[in-house]
C-alpha cells in the first residue's frame, strides 16, 4: 500500500456477545477487522493456528484472510470489533453492506480486498488495562450501512474517533513491548473504584504510595494507558457515561450525579469533548443505530 494514501476508514464496529459453544461459519472479511475480548473466552482459527482469548485479548486480522471463532460452551466470548481499510474502498456493486464477507473460498473476489499494512502487525496480543480500549471503540460505534446524506455529519465523528483509535493502536502494536508496569495497573483499579464510589484522592496520594515521584509516575502511568491520569479517569468516566445512555433509562441530571461531576454542564462540556457530540445526541444517534 502507497503510504500517500493511508487514510483508516471505519465501516462497521459494534459489540457482539457470542452465545455458548457458538461457533462461527469460516468467513473472510474483504476489510480488516479488529476485535476486543472483553469478556468470556473461546477460540480463533486463521492460517492453521488456533488462539485461546479472553479477557483482554487484542485480535487482527487483515483483510482477505480465512478465519472462525468458536466461543466457550460456558463463559462465552464478548467481541468488540470494528471492520475498516487502510483506505476507504468502494464495494458497492459487490454488496449493500459497507464491509461484506466472503464465506466460500472460491467465490471471493480479490479485487476488493482492502489493502495491507506495510508493517507486520501481531494476529494476537493481551493488553492488561481494558478501559482505554473500551473507551475508544464505543466512540466509533456504526451499522455497516453506506454514509448517506442523513447519516455523514454524524459520519463525519465516527471516523475522527476512528483515527484516534488506530493511532492509539498501532502506537500499541508497533512498539517493541507490551507489557504494562503492573505497579499501575493495581493503582489504576483503586482509581476506578475511588471514581465510583465518589472518594477520588488527589494524584499525590496514589504515587505517593508507589513510593514514584510526581513526574515518574506521569511518565509510567502514560506509557502503560496511553494517557496522563486526569485523561485516563475523564475517559473511564465518560465511558460509563455512555454505556447509561445507550443501556439506561437515566436522565442526563441523573447520569452526571451518579458518577459525581461537579455540574450537568461540566459534564455536557467534558462529554462533548470526548466524543464530538452532546450525551443527548449520543443517546438520539443510539437509538438509530
Amino acid at each position: 500500500m502507497d503510504l500517500s494514501a493511508f487514510n483508516p476508514y471505519v465501516y462497521y464496529a459494534t459489540r457482539y456477545p457470542f452465545a455458548k459453544g457458538q461457533e462461527s461459519t469460516s468467513r473472510i472479511c474483504y476489510a480488516s477487522s479488529i476485535y476486543l475480548i472483553s469478556e468470556g473466552h473461546g477460540i480463533l482459527r486463521t492460517r492453521g493456528r488456533s488462539y485461546e482469548t479472553g479477557p483482554g485479548s487484542l485480535v487482527h486480522i487483515p483483510a482477505g484472510q480465512l478465519h472462525d471463532w468458536l466461543a466457550d460452551d460456558r463463559d462465552p466470548m464478548v467481541h468488540i470489533c470494528c471492520y475498516f481499510d487502510w483506505h476507504f474502498i468502494d464495494r458497492r456493486e459487490l454488496s449493500h453492506w459497507a464491509s461484506p464477507i466472503c464465506y466460500q473460498p472460491d467465490s471471493l473476489q480479490s479485487d476488493y480486498v482492502g489493502p495491507q499494512l506495510p508493517y507486520p502487525i501481531s494476529e494476537v496480543v493481551q493488553v492488561t488495562t481494558l478501559r482505554p480500549w473500551i473507551d475508544l471503540f464505543q466512540g466509533f460505534y456504526k451499522s455497516g450501512e453506506y454514509t448517506n446524506e442523513r447519516t455523514f455529519m454524524r459520519n463525519l465523528t465516527i471516523q475522527r474517533n476512528f483515527q484516534t483509535f488506530i493511532e492509539y493502536f498501532l502506537t500499541y502494536m508497533l512498539r517493541d513491548a507490551h507489557i504494562p508496569d503492573p505497579r499501575i495497573i493495581r493503582i489504576i483499579e483503586c482509581m476506578e473504584t475511588d471514581l465510583l464510589g465518589g472518594t477520588l484522592k488527589p494524584l499525590e496520594h496514589y504515587y505517593e504510595s508507589l513510593l514514584m515521584s510526581r513526574g515518574h509516575f506521569f511518565d509510567t502511568f502514560k506509557k502503560t494507558t496511553g494517557y496522563a491520569p486526569t485523561q485516563y479517569m475523564n475517559r473511564y468516566m465518560i465511558g460509563r457515561a455512555m454505556n447509561d445512555l445507550l443501556h439506561t433509562r437515566l436522565s442526563i441530571t441523573e447520569i452526571a450525579a451518579k458518577y459525581h461531576f461537579s455540574s450537568v454542564h461540566y459534564f455536557s462540556r467534558l462529554f462533548q469533548k470526548h466524543t464530538g457530540c452532546s450525551p443527548r445526541e449520543y443517546r438520539k444517534a443510539g437509538q438509530f443505530q
